[in-house]
């Protein structure tokens, strides 16, 4: 396994895709963006604010899993935005034939709902952070990653993340 997919994880707003798109380009590894990979079951829900079980998340999980693995097949690195906010899902990520990796995006619930309040274009609505949060499991000291506040811009998030990556 030589390939090493990056994870960019944390809540809605957290800022997931600007710092995943960031990280991709300054990398030169293919970018997925997690939620358009989502079911469109889960889409209605989350748009209509009714949070996702467990049971809604194991499909896409599987997908993103799975495209994780492709790309390692072609001998991609890669980066992909996840919420990923329970270990259990993490672990359904790193059944990927890869190394994964992941980037959690921290911050307090007051910054991020500011940032959610001038977000626009997005099906997750502001209302769904609250079980974000509460469902979110940081990641344990033996889970392969890294957490980063959101505080700073996405570009000195990026030098923490290429710092902590060896880049």
């Amino acid at each position: 396994m030589s390939a090493t997919c990056l994870v960019v994880m944390g809540v809605t707003g957290s800022g997931k895709s600007t710092v995943a798109k960031l990280l991709a380009d300054r990398l030169d590894w293919p970018f997925t963006e997690g939620d358009e990979l989502h079911p469109a079951g889960n889409i209605a829900k989350m748009t209509a604010g009714v949070p996702l079980t467990d049971a809604d998340r194991e499909p896409w999980l599987r997908i993103i899993r799975d495209r994780i693995g492709a790309e390692a097949a072609k001998g991609h690195s890669s980066v992909f935005t996840c919420s990923a906010l329970r270990r259990a899902y993490r672990d359904v990520l790193r059944e990927a034939d890869a190394r994964v990796r992941f980037v959690h995006l921290d911050g307090s619930r007051e910054l991020i709902g500011g940032r959610l309040g001038r977000r626009s274009g997005h099906f997750m609505p502001p209302r769904l952070l609250d079980s974000q949060f509460a469902a979110l499991e940081p990641l344990g000291p033996d889970e392969d990653g890294v957490v980063v506040n959101v505080a700073d811009t996405p570009e000195v998030i990026a030098d923490e993340v290429l710092a902590f990556l060896g880049h």
